[in-house]
C-alpha cells in the first residue's frame, strides 16, 4: 500500500497484479502505472529485492537480536500511612 499525507492512496495486490485506487486522485496514478507495467516491477521488488534486503539487514543485527543479557533492574519503595509501596523498573 502507498499512502500520502497520512491517508491511503493506492494498494497493490501481488496475486492479481492489480492496483486499487483509494480515491479519484489515485485513479490517475493507477492508469499511469498500469500503462507503464509498474505491476511487474512492484511484484519483483516485493518478492525478490525486498526479501534479499531484509535478510541482509537482519543478518547485520543478528548478534544484537540473539544476545541474552539480564535486564538492568531498579527497585525503590515509599512508605506512607503504614503502607509500603514498591516500584520495580526493568530496562
Amino acid at each position: 500500500q502507498d499512502a500520502y499525507d497520512g491517508r491511503d492512496f493506492i494498494a497493490f495486490d501481488v496475486d492479481t497484479m492489480t492496483f486499487t485506487a483509494a480515491d479519484a486522485a489515485a485513479q490517475i496514478t493507477k492508469r499511469k502505472w498500469e500503462g507503464e507495467n509498474v505491476a511487474e516491477r512492484r511484484k519483483h521488488y516485493l518478492e525478490t529485492t525486498c526479501v534479499e534486503w531484509l535478510r541482509k539487514y537482519v543478518s547485520f543485527g543478528q548478534a544484537v537480536l540473539e544476545r541474552k543479557e539480564p535486564p538492568t533492574v531498579r527497585v525503590s519503595g515509599k512508605e506512607a500511612h503504614g503502607t509500603l509501596t514498591l516500584h520495580c523498573r526493568a530496562y
